[in-house]
């Protein structure tokens, strides 16, 4: 009898889709390459709800954000009726979580028979992370939040760890995934996530991961004549800000900073890789790389995440699959079939044998591979409800070609050749040239709206709306009052 094939699922928070070594030689991740070099790296892979708590919550059930409920950035629901650590238990495996899961409850569990937590500084109703915890054992009478860097949770000012690699939350996510894999004992397959709190700011990898980068001028800032109107910053710049031209020293800056919090990620994804291989799990384990969103960095004046452009909901996507689950298909290979996290429950359904419920909208990467699986979608769907501004509030489809963006409070409407300019520095809708184009876009996107209605669409046209609607009708559980994110 075939050896069942155990799971392994690496995540990192707010990582952009061009900071892998395969993909930007500007950024050192051996690890991550060395994945791709084994597997698959899908080159259009999104993330429709680009922000932590509605991807998370796509993550979790196989679900497009109008079935799972959450449109925008929420608090994921405490159960739903379809949930990946659930479904891989009740089909024989042993799950487990490290990391950040990011629910609320933060202690829910949603199928996993434990979890050990990093929830960065989130201490709601008393909750404090094992991580936290552990820190304070290590460290009495310091501080692991990033103010004693002078940083900030949600900021773009980046700075060198102050205290010893081996106190960092990334170095504890991946030391516990280490002693898991050297401790496993048991006769079940193991599901293993293994979810790092960045690069998410702070932009604090430790001081020999800037020194990677010192010297080196990196990818500057994308900009465009339609994003001159994010180009005004609060002065002086506030350190949450969501748009501005910092100038291009502080942007350097930034992206060294998140360039080390990623080679530090690359790095414990390494050692974690050695602890499979030297337990004999290597050609046993499935293994999926994601994000549940990437992070601006400055691209055309914003930063942090929410939007649909490629830097924000474009995410690394690394597959590398035991023979036995597609073994005519090439390895080292890159794929360019839009794919998005609703994928990743299907998929490792298909690997371990189970049947993927009906609820689910995501399709199997693994049938991809194998060339068995239904027809490919032609396009995935994206959209955020308002965020940071009542004006960022849009649904989006790509096809990893072209993309178009309608934002419903204004009517206002976006086209880009993402082929011509994959850095989307040039909209296109206005021109009378690609209005056939934009108009085949329009049809789709009512298309896909279509079984929502009003206040989406009427009579087969889009509508504008400006009230947000963060959860749908089919979100799982009574919701709080909508309340505006803070500027």
């Amino acid at each position: 009898m075939a050896r069942p094939v155990n799971i392994l699922m690496l995540m990192s928070d707010q990582h952009r889709f061009d900071c892998l070594g395969c993909v930007n030689e500007a950024i050192r991740t051996p690890n991550f390459d060395r994945i791709a070099a084994g597997g698959v790296r899908f080159s259009r892979a999104y993330s429709t709800t680009p922000t932590c708590t509605p991807a998370r919550a796509g993550l979790l059930t196989g679900q497009a954000p109008w079935h799972h409920g959450m449109l925008g950035y929420g608090k994921v629901a405490p159960c739903y009726p379809v949930e990946l650590p659930r479904l891989l238990r009740e089909a024989g495996y042993f799950t487990f979580g490290i990391g950040k899961m990011h629910w609320f409850p933060q202690r829910a569990l949603h199928g996993f028979h434990a979890t050990l937590l990093d929830e960065s500084g989130r201490r709601n109703h008393g909750f404090v992370s094992d991580y936290h915890r552990w820190f304070h054992r290590r460290a009495p009478g310091r501080d692991p939040l990033p103010g004693a860097m002078g940083l900030n949770w949600n900021g773009w000012q980046a700075g060198p760890y102050i205290y010893a690699d081996e106190l960092h939350p990334t170095f504890w996510t991946g030391d516990t995934a280490v002693r898991f894999l050297r401790e496993y004992d048991r006769t079940a397959p193991f599901f293993l996530k293994v979810s790092f709190a960045r690069p998410h700011s702070p932009y604090d990898g430790p001081q020999r991961f800037w020194d990677l980068y010192r010297e080196q001028d990196l990818p500057a800032p994308a900009t465009g004549e339609w994003t001159e109107r994010f180009r005004e910053h609060l002065d002086p710049p506030h350190p949450c800000q969501w748009h501005g031209d910092l100038g291009a020293a502080e942007a350097q800056h930034s992206r060294r900073g998140y360039y080390a919090s990623v080679s530090f990620i690359d790095e414990q994804v390494g050692r974690i890789l050695a602890a499979l291989e030297e337990r004999g799990f290597a050609e046993d384990t499935l293994i999926l790389f994601c994000s549940d969103h990437g992070d601006m960095l400055g691209d055309l004046h914003l930063w942090r995440k929410s939007y649909a452009y490629e830097g924000s909901a474009r995410i690394p996507f690394l597959v590398r699959w035991p023979r036995g689950l597609a073994p005519e298909a090439a390895r080292g290979t890159v794929r360019e079939e839009p794919v998005e996290l609703r994928d990743v429950l299907p998929t490792f359904l298909d690997g371990a044998g189970a049947p993927v419920p009906e609820a689910v909208d995501g399709d199997s990467v693994l049938g991809l591979l194998r060339g068995d699986g239904p027809a490919w979608r032609a396009w995935i769907d994206l959209e955020h409800e308002a965020c940071y501004t009542p004006q960022n509030q849009w649904n989006a489809l790509t096809d990893g070609r072209w993309k178009y963006v309608y934002f419903s409070p204004t009517g206002e409407e976006q086209l880009f050749d993402l082929a011509e300019d994959p850095r989307e520095t040039r909209d296109l809708a206005p021109d009378p040239g690609h209005a056939s184009q934009l108009s085949t876009w329009r049809a789709r996107l009512v298309g896909h709206l279509s079984e929502r209605g009003e206040p989406f669409v009427r009579n087969g046209e889009l509508l504008q709306r400006a009230e947000p609607m963060i959860y749908g009708p089919n979100y799982p559980m009574r919701v709080p009052p909508y309340v505006a994110p803070p500027k």
